[in-house]
């Protein structure tokens, strides 16, 4: 056993204990512990109180003692992203506020097609490389825990180079990647067949490697008139619940009918959710599938944002994520888009937090992160303030300055910010 870590004094740490996973939050339901230290031993939070009482009582513990005043809140979750792509789609954004349709910049050789024919120029080594790139930089920004999904190959040796390569990325960064399997993006246009046609050899060619070689044990779909229908996409998601895979949907993003696929096969989430209406808040809110808006995706395309207020208010779990992706979402800034999220659709700061911790972690059936609390991971990261709100207040560049990932410390701006003892 490794000798215990102390950290402290930090002026405020937001635990999120006792919030609950669904429903609204108010910023009065926050613990916040003034003046605290967080105990981690074998890369768990085991306890977190008085800063100067848990020195007394924990006097062989090795001391990493700050200096100034720093907000801890837990590591983030950003439970949905594209972050293994090959190619920019710059053309495509361009081209976009320019006035062009999603029709006419695919005509013009951009759109998903455009990133599917990059991507499958790379190796798994290149692939591994971009990924582990974008991850580093998310962990700079205190993202601790990543899904990655594949889908820009979209065959079934293409998707399991991305998957294989998602896996590589490891080596390269102490984030956790969470992979997913989104070979169900659109049907690709090397491909003769029908869209079931498709399907069916995706899930009984590809699913069967995906648990051999433990690549992944979530899947993933485009449910949406530009890509699959929800009958086309019941089989498929059938098969993959019967082999044991979680599954989690694109829905609502454009037209409704995702959502309610996402329910009635008990998906981890549903996202998106932008052209979710009153009847599809209601399903979901009922439901134990939590919500997932993706506020990257809406600033990217222009459209509207998630119906988040309102999916609260009904009483829903809200997480909210980047989308990161070359296409519509290529922002990658978690807390500039949910500091825009929480201004356009009225969201406290606990429920911010909420959806991007705990509640995130849920979307990918984790448990065990996501607040600072005895025995979660030590997934932990600090801001350079005294007041909490000043995180979001800052719409994304207050940075924080020191990441932990199960209880090392992965990023440290300022030698200044602490004494080792």
């Amino acid at each position: 056993m490794k000798m215990p870590k102390l950290i402290g004094p930090i002026f405020q740490t937001l635990t999120l204990d006792k919030l609950p996973i669904k429903g609204a939050l108010k910023d009065d339901q926050l613990e916040i512990i003034e003046k605290a230290g967080i105990l981690i031993e074998d890369g768990k939070i085991f306890k977190v109180g008085n800063w100067e009482k848990l020195r007394k009582e924990f006097p062989k513990a090795e001391i990493f003692e700050l200096t100034g005043e720093f907000v801890a809140i837990p590591g983030l979750v950003d439970c949905h992203t594209h972050g293994c792509f090959g190619g920019s789609r710059a053309k495509d954004f361009a081209m976009r506020n320019a006035g062009k349709t999603y029709l006419e910049i695919a005509e013009a050789g951009g759109g998903i097609w455009d990133t599917v024919s990059e991507t499958r120029k790379h190796t798994i080594e290149e692939l591994a490389t971009i990924t582990a790139k974008h991850a580093n930089r998310h962990l700079s920004d205190g993202v601790t825990t990543i899904e990655v999904k594949s889908g820009y190959g979209l065959s079934v040796n293409e998707e399991l180079k991305i998957l294989r390569a998602i896996h590589a990325a490891k080596k390269y960064t102490s984030a956790e990647l969470i992979p997913t399997c989104l070979a169900a993006h659109t049907k690709p246009k090397d491909f003769s067949g029908s869209n079931i046609d498709y399907l069916k050899l995706i899930s009984e060619e590809l699913f069967p490697i995906l648990k051999d070689e433990r690549l992944c044990n979530r899947i993933d779909a485009f449910v949406e008139k530009s890509a699959f229908s929800p009958e086309e996409i019941n089989p498929y998601f059938q098969k993959a619940k019967d082999l044991g895979f979680d599954l989690t949907v694109h829905a609502d993003q454009f037209s409704v009918g995702g959502s309610k696929v996402a329910v009635a096969f008990g998906a981890r989430s549903a996202d998106h959710l932008e052209a979710s209406g009153k009847k599809e808040i209601s399903l979901l809110a009922q439901s134990d599938c939590i919500s997932v808006a993706l506020p990257g995706a809406s600033i990217g395309l222009g459209n509207g944002f998630s119906p988040a207020r309102e999916l609260l208010d009904q009483g829903a779990a809200l997480a909210i994520a980047s989308d990161w992706n070359p296409g519509s979402a290529p922002m990658g800034d978690l807390l500039t888009q949910v500091a825009v999220l929480a201004t356009f659709e009225k969201l406290s700061t606990a429920e911010v937090f909420a959806g991007i911790t705990f509640r995130a972690a849920a979307a990918l059936g984790l448990s065990d992160r996501g607040k600072l609390v005895t025995g979660a991971l030590a997934d932990l990261i600090l801001f350079p303030t005294s007041d909490y709100r000043e995180i979001l207040y800052h719409q994304g560049k207050m940075k924080p300055v020191e990441v932990w990932k199960l209880g090392s410390k992965d990023v440290l701006t300022s030698d200044q910010n602490y004494q080792k003892g």
